[in-house]
Order: structure tokens, then sequence, then C-alpha cells
């Protein structure tokens, strides 16, 4: 970094799993504390259902059996965690009249249709 120069450095397995354990522990609380929060009936379908994990972290490998561990609910991995929000996005865009009434239009300042 001094120099400016590329070089060469051997990160292991072990380096990355300590860079992202305080990450993975902030994201493990915030679900546990989103569960307890949740109405139990909600929480009744989670237990049936699952919790899908989306986006790239879902690929952080282990994610979902800790969570899994930490919550005990199923965790999912999407099939293309990647896409798999802007695919859903796209599906409420498709039809937005017919799922209009469970948007979150105020709390988000949506413009009036």
């Amino acid at each position: 970094m001094v120099t400016g120069l590329p070089r060469e450095v051997l990160v292991t397995d072990s380096d990355i799993r300590s860079a992202l354990s305080k990450s993975i522990k902030i994201i493990s609380e915030a679900v546990k504390d989103t569960v307890e929060d949740t109405p139990p009936e909600l929480v009744s379908d989670l237990m049936h259902r699952g919790i899908v994990l989306v986006g790239g972290g879902a690929l952080i490998k282990g994610l979902d059996k800790l969570l899994e561990k930490e919550t005990k609910i199923p965790v999912i991995l999407a099939e293309d965690p990647l896409t798999a929000v802007v695919r859903g996005a796209g599906i409420i865009l498709e039809d937005i009249e017919k799922l209009k009434e469970v948007l979150l239009e105020e709390e988000y300042d949506l413009p009036p249709q």
C-alpha cells in the first residue's frame, strides 16, 4: 500500500472467517430479534415454510446452517439468490395494480396510482 505497487498476499479461510465474524453475528442477532417481534401466526408460517435467504450474503458458506441453529427455524437458500430480489420486484411491477393494497405506499412515499 505504501508504494502503490501490486503485491501478492495469502489470505486463508480463517482470515475470511475472522473478518466476517462480527458482521455475521450482527445479522444473526437481527434475524433473531425480528423473529421475536413477529406475531405468532406469522412465526407459525415461518416454522412450516422456513426463512429464505436471498442476495449475495446468502452465498456465505454455512450462513443458512448458523441461522437455522440460532433461530430453530428451517432456513432455505433461494434457487438463484443473486437475482431473487430483482426477479421478485419485477413480478410485483408486472401486476402492481393487483398487489397495490399490500404495498406500503405511505411509508415509502410512493406516488398515488
